[in-house]
C-alpha cells in the first residue's frame, strides 16, 4: 500500500504564488509518472500537469507558462510552483502517482503497477 500526502494549499491573491507538495510512502519499488490534477466546484477532475521519470513534462494550456511541475525521486515527491495565480484557478489540488510496488521476491522485486491518488489540498485564488 501507497500514501500520497499533499502540503501547501491555502489563501492567496490572484497575481500571487503558491508552491504545493506531496510526498509518496509506502510499498515503493518506483515511481513512473507523478502529477497533478484539480477540481472545481461543479467541475470535473481535469489535468493540471505531469512528469514522467525521465522528465517528460505535460501542461493543461490552462497553465502553461505560469506552473512548473518538479520532483525529486530521492523523496518519493512532487511539487506544483504555482505563479500568476487567477481567481480560475481555484479548485482542490490533488497529486497522483504510478507507483511500482515492491513484490515481495527477492530475486524479482518489481512488483505490480497502481495508481495512488492524494486526499487533496484546497487552493483559492481570490480577486
Amino acid at each position: 500500500q501507497v500514501q500520497l500526502v499533499e502540503s501547501g494549499g491555502g489563501l492567496v491573491q490572484a497575481g500571487g504564488s503558491l508552491r504545493l507538495s506531496c510526498v509518496a510512502s509506502g510499498n515503493i519499488f518506483s515511481i513512473n509518472t507523478m502529477g497533478w490534477y484539480r477540481q472545481a466546484p461543479g467541475k470535473q477532475r481535469e489535468l493540471v500537469g505531469t512528469l514522467t521519470s525521465g522528465g517528460r513534462t505535460n501542461y493543461a494550456d490552462s497553465v502553461k507558462g505560469r506552473f512548473t511541475i518538479s520532483r525529486d525521486n530521492a523523496k518519493n515527491a512532487v511539487y506544483l510552483l504555482m505563479n500568476s495565480l487567477k481567481p480560475e484557478d481555484t479548485a482542490v489540488y490533488y497529486c497522483n502517482a504510478d507507483v511500482v510496488e515492491y513484490s515481495g521476491n527477492y530475486f524479482d522485486p518489481r512488483g505490480n503497477e497502481y495508481d495512488y491518488w492524494g486526499q487533496g489540498t484546497q487552493v483559492t485564488v481570490s480577486s
